[in-house]
């Protein structure tokens, strides 16, 4: 009798790596396939990048506590951030969607105003796709085309010793936003009458409803003339996208507690769910800010700029990869992100 191995086993990377070892690549305009956060097809003086995402209701998403039009939005946000991660530009997008019978034309129509205002914000143009029948609920499936010159695009396996590590914004509140959305529901589900206290909480809810792809850093890097060695968008929590840099890159990492970026919001909560706020830093996902590694020598251009934050640097790869405490010491660094399977 055959072993079944279950999926949970391998995890999501470990069935990637698995289902990567059988693919094969037919055509030389191939530049880059699975393993980054978008592939790279040359088609001539550029490179072109393609990326997907699946979000599925009950697993992605609830549309308990979240809106059909910030749902829309997000759907496209997160497909231009994997564009942003090759430091490219969005250029167009499809939309595909399964629906079951419970969805009203209304309601649809919400989901793509959603997906419309993304596709202005972006400047990206919905050029297609395709709508089928679900039978558990809604389906979205987004595809995005962006562009890059061959001399910038960014990929995960360029780290360099002494590379200095980079990350956006600030880090946790999607996760905590999303533990705040959770209670409330759980609280609106054992009392009706009750109304959902969200007020305070307006802006690690919004990180977890309506992230937003770090495309105006992209655009900045590019007029300070800065190319990361290395880039990718933070979706699956910050600790697990360093271990796929490193491992990418064959190098080690070094970044410290009192240097991550924290909002005041998002630390006060995850103390009033008894959690570490390092913790929800480290392994918290759906930020879709951008961790990347630059040059010692582009530091001068980035020393300044008030949303980019250095938090660490590369080492050899035999030196492993640790967090430095406040306190000094340096402890290994561990990678708790999403778990799909």
């Amino acid at each position: 009798m055959s072993k079944r191995t279950e999926i949970s086993e391998l995890g999501e990377f470990g069935l990637i790596e698995k289902l990567q070892q059988q693919i094969e690549i037919y055509h030389d305009t191939t530049i880059l396939g699975v393993g980054d956060d978008a592939a790279v097809i040359d088609c001539g003086a550029n490179y072109r990048v393609v990326t997907t995402d699946l979000l599925v209701e009950g697993v992605h998403f609830d549309l308990s506590y979240c809106p059909l039009k910030h749902l829309g939005f997000k759907a496209v946000a997160v497909n231009v951030s994997d564009v942003a991660a090759m430091n490219a530009l969005p250029k167009e997008i499809t939309v595909s969607i399964a629906l079951s019978n419970r969805f009203s034309v209304e309601a649809v129509e919400e989901l793509y105003e959603g997906i419309q205002l993304a596709a202005k914000h972006y400047n990206v143009d919905l050029v297609g796709g395709d709508t089928t029948a679900s039978r558990s609920g809604l389906v979205i499936s987004v595809t995005a085309l962006g562009e890059t010159t061959k001399d910038r695009v960014v990929y995960r396996s360029g780290a360099k010793v002494n590379d200095i590590i980079c990350v956006t914004g600030d880090l946790g509140g999607a996760l905590m936003g999303l533990q705040v959305l959770e209670r409330e529901k759980q609280v609106f589900l054992a009392n009706p009458e009750m109304r959902p206290d969200l007020e305070k909480y307006a802006y690690i809810t919004s990180r977890q409803l309506r992230p937003d792809a770090r495309m105006d850093i992209v655009h900045e890097l590019r007029d300070l003339d800065v190319v990361p060695s290395s880039m990718m968008d933070i979706s699956d929590g910050l600790a697990s996208e360093l271990f796929h840099i490193s491992k990418a890159s064959g190098v080690g990492v070094t970044i410290y507690e009192d240097k991550l970026p924290i909002d005041k919001e998002t630390y006060d909560v995850a103390v009033e769910f008894n959690m570490d706020p390092v913790t929800a830093v480290l392994n918290g996902g759906e930020d879709y800010e951008l961790l990347f590694t630059i040059s010692q020598s582009d530091y001068a251009k980035l020393e300044k700029h008030p949303d980019i934050h250095f938090i660490g640097h590369v080492n050899a790869a035999e030196e492993g990869k640790h967090l430095v405490t406040k306190s000094g010491t340096a402890v290994p660094l561990k990678a708790q992100g999403w778990k799909h399977f």
